[in-house]
């Protein structure tokens, strides 16, 4: 995934400010190497990772070993349905591949929105959407794994119901990828 899915990392970071200081959650961190952007990006702020899996979690942390020894990353296991995070503490948060399989999506948005300061910003990044260039090919498989498939509409709808405001809708249609953000009110 972390090959796989850089070209698509780049794209969707370019649709949103970083700053340097920022505090930044990436869920779902797979591998880390999201993280690794993040915190090449934010050289005075902190980028945190969580992960369902076990093993995304051993791996991420190998592969960020000298940033989590450095105090610039900070990788834990967890859920986005319950993240182990405070509230009020992300300036950023971002989700790459990774909406497709949250449990309960408008429950689990207002979660990322608990850890949001007010102003903070959520990025979803995916490569496989309703109505998407590569739709056809790829909505069966995203239904036999019982996965969210949503379209353009469905995001902004989602966001908006789970209180977020100045939503935005991005697409790469050539390449069949979608970046969905929305902002915590203040």
């Amino acid at each position: 995934m972390n090959i796989s899915h850089s070209s698509l990392t780049d794209w969707g970071l370019k649709n949103v400010r970083i700053e340097r200081n920022f505090t930044i959650l990436d869920i779902g961190c797979g591998g880390g190497r999201t993280i690794q952007k993040l915190a090449a990006i934010a050289t005075e702020g902190c980028v945190y990772g969580v992960d369902y899996a076990r093993g995304s979690v051993a791996v991420s942390r190998a592969n960020n070993a000298q940033l989590i020894k450095e105090g610039r990353v900070d990788i834990r296991q967890g859920a986005v349905s319950e993240l182990p995070f405070a509230s009020n503490k992300f300036d950023l948060a971002i989700a790459i591949e990774s909406q497709y399989y949250w449990p309960d999506l408008v429950g689990d948005m207002r979660e990322i929105r608990r850890v949001l300061k007010p102003g903070g910003r959520l990025v979803i990044i995916a490569e496989t959407y309703k109505g998407g260039r590569y739709d056809k090919l790829k909505a069966p498989a995203m239904k036999l794994l019982q996965s969210a498939h949503l379209g353009v509409d469905d995001q902004r709808e989602l966001l908006t119901s789970a209180g977020y405001h100045q939503v935005q809708i991005i697409e790469e249609r050539k390449k069949g990828w979608i970046c969905a953000t929305g902002t915590n009110p203040a």
